[in-house]
């Protein structure tokens, strides 16, 4: 009776001990992170350009980069100048280059320029990306060659006399002169002495005699007009050139 009692309580100390004993864990497989997608950003190009402004020697650029952050950036742009459109179409032999500075919206002033001369320009950003479709041109403004006055001499109900002084105020001598203005009114030119008029409609051209075209610097010479008209103007306004 002891020995079957014994065994039992054995038996029962064995199962218990296996039931609370120390338990070997299955192990868990880790989760492998997700990498983060990588942006693929379109090259920082403009996609409209302007010109801004110019003078007798420069042209301002200014232009627009669509994209925004984080393909946006703000990257100086290369703008490149070409003396003609076929050079600009195969990017050849650029005659002068600037880069702007890091603005989405910015502009570039390019100088050094030839007055009265057309350009034709492109752009490239901070990596040498070629931009493939803006190319237009811009022309840097003509050089004040000279300046016409006029002077009304003498005044009657219906008409005037008036002289105009043509000057030199380039920096180069002239071989040639121009005067044009445009009537407010019924005037109408009856003679000119000292030049050659062509009338068209309201504007009047007053090119040089054969004899007074040229003009050292700071040079002048004058001409005279007789004008017939219903109401004579206090003054005339008159543009001059080469």
């Amino acid at each position: 009776m002891l020995r079957m009692f014994l065994a039992a309580t054995t038996a029962a100390l064995a199962v218990w001990g296996g039931a609370s004993g120390p338990t070997e864990s299955t192990p868990t497989a880790s989760a492998t992170p997700t990498p983060s997608p990588t942006i693929a950003c379109p090259p920082a190009l403009p996609i409209t350009a302007m010109v801004a402004g110019v003078t007798t020697t420069s042209v301002t650029i200014s232009y627009s980069i669509f994209f925004r952050p984080p393909c946006g950036y703000d990257p100086p742009m290369t703008v490149s100048l070409f003396a003609s459109r076929e050079d600009a179409q195969q990017w050849r032999a650029p005659v002068a280059v600037a880069v702007s500075g890091a603005e989405r919206n910015g502009s570039v002033t390019i100088d050094r320029l030839t007055p009265d001369t057309e350009y034709w320009y492109r752009f490239t950003d901070v990596e040498g990306r070629r931009d493939p479709y803006v190319i237009a041109s811009a022309r840097t403004a003509p050089l004040t060659e000279c300046r016409a006055t006029a002077t009304i001499d003498a005044r009657w109900g219906n008409g005037f006399v008036a002289t105009v002084t043509v000057r030199n105020t380039g920096t180069q001598p002239l071989d040639r002169w121009r005067v044009s203005w445009r009537w407010s009114g019924d005037e109408r030119v009856q003679s000119v002495w000292g030049g050659v008029a062509e009338t068209v409609g309201v504007d009047v051209t007053v090119r040089n005699a054969s004899y007074n075209g040229a003009l050292a610097m700071d040079g002048v010479t004058t001409f005279g007009v007789l004008v017939t008209t219903s109401s004579v103007p206090d003054g005339l306004t008159m543009g001059c050139a080469r």
